[in-house]
């Protein structure tokens, strides 16, 4: 098994690819940008190999979360 780096809140594309496998098609375009940051926080806690802390996360960082969600959502459409 490969080793995979530490992932810290600046790593969004790595967050949204985890997000993505995880809920792969569950959640579209639109759906992505409804969830609650609340929700979409504990999500990216679960994420094995984050280790940012819940006191590091900030408005910013989600809403790029949720961006380069759509965006790994989209290219996944193109498949």
């Amino acid at each position: 098994m490969a080793f995979e780096p530490p992932i810290h809140w600046n790593d969004y594309e790595d967050i949204a690819l985890k997000l993505y496998e995880r809920f792969g098609d569950d959640f579209t375009e639109s759906k992505i940008y409804r969830i609650r940051f609340t929700e979409l926080l504990e999500w990216v806690l679960q994420i094995e190999g984050f280790v940012g802390t819940r006191e590091q996360s900030n408005e910013g960082h989600l809403e790029m979360i949720q961006s380069s969600w759509v965006y790994e959502w989209r290219d996944n459409q193109k498949k």
